[in-house]
């Protein structure tokens, strides 16, 4: 098989619409997710469950599967093996020069803002837990779901070829959320009420939860970094202080990103390290962490209102001079970089 423009074209296309499953929000299709768990497991040659439970968070059912008599799990039945033959029958057809193209339009696209939410909801999950212990084996009870909705990357591919092996997983990915496979219970989640992504489809949300379950399980999130529930209150009472204080290093970037470079200077006394024709270089010092080192330079072209544009250009800690600094930005040396106009 050779993907060519109209493939292409629909590998895009159904790779859009995959994204949109992998973050759809809001009640679960029970009775569709319900027919693709039974089709699921037809396909894979078992009994359709006895029950299917429904839960309203990954966490819950986490801890559901844990306290029921549910059976051995059948993940390897269900999932794992007409994924194997989906993948395998793909590779085969497409070959080694093509599977890397079909991929890269379908599930290379989706593979790492899906799974970073995923791993985010795992963490989220060991964390309700007291004990680091406790927290663990809950966590461990995750890897027997099926991701449904976040199986968006994989399913992408299989689905825009016509896979029959993974049609029961389609159904249910389309429908709900997570989901267990047991011999005789299915346990099925609801998916999120609420998801807020950045531009770059990383939780993320200023004014509360970036994700909701039904049940209150919630991931509070800044640019894909979880955060605790009251951070996003406290940034708007920031102060260099308060960012200097703070232990944990990467909150700390988040909050020294969000006051603003420009505003810490020079709230916090700094004096330049260095300064040429080429611009400021400023040095913050930041307890447990590498020292942030920026160069200030100023568009020489006017906005239109008549004011010079300054911009604030991050360089490694071990730079000693402003020009040397804007060379690094532009991969080259101190020495060579002689510009005829600064723009």
């Amino acid at each position: 098989m050779t993907v060519t423009m109209e493939l292409a074209d629909v590998l895009a296309a159904t790779a859009r619409r995959w994204e949109e499953v992998a973050f759809r929000t809001g009640p679960a299709d029970r009775p569709g997710a319900e027919a693709g768990i039974r089709l699921a497991y037809r396909g894979a040659g078992l009994p359709e469950p006895e029950k299917i439970i429904w839960v309203d968070s990954p966490a819950a059912g986490a801890r559901a599967i844990t306290t029921l008599g549910a059976g051995r799990s059948v993940r390897e039945e269900v999932r794992t093996r007409p994924w194997e033959r989906a993948r395998a029958e793909v590779h085969a057809s497409l070959g080694p020069a093509e599977w890397p193209v079909a991929w890269s339009l379908t599930g290379g696209l989706l593979w790492d803002p899906v799974n970073a939410l995923v791993t985010q909801i795992r963490r989220g999950i060991a964390a309700t837990e007291e004990s680091e212990s406790a927290g663990v084996a809950l966590r461990a009870s995750t890897l027997d779901a099926v991701l449904g909705q976040q199986d968006a990357p994989w399913l992408s591919l299989f689905d825009a070829l016509g896979r029959p092996e993974v049609e029961g997983l389609v159904q249910v990915a389309r429908a709900a959320g997570w989901w267990w496979p047991f011999e005789r219970v299915a346990i099925v989640c609801e998916r999120p009420a609420e998801l807020h992504l950045d531009e770059l489809s990383r939780l993320h949300r200023a004014g509360g939860p970036a994700l909701v379950f039904p049940d209150g399980f919630a991931l509070h999130a800044w640019g894909g970094m979880p955060v605790p529930a009251d951070f996003a209150l406290s940034m708007a009472t920031l102060t260099p202080e308060r960012i200097r204080t703070e232990d944990n290093a990467e909150l700390r970037r988040v909050m020294l990103e969000h006051f603003g470079y420009d505003r810490y200077l020079a709230e916090s006394g700094a004096t330049p390290l260095h300064r040429d024709e080429t611009g400021i270089l400023w040095r913050i010092d930041l307890p447990g962490d590498e020292p942030v080192v920026m160069v200030e330079v100023v568009n020489s072209t006017a906005e239109p209102d008549g004011t010079f544009r300054k911009y604030w250009l991050r360089v490694p800690p071990a730079t000693r001079t402003a020009r040397g600094g804007v060379a690094w930005t532009f991969g080259m040396p101190e020495a060579d970089y002689r510009p005829e106009r600064e723009t």
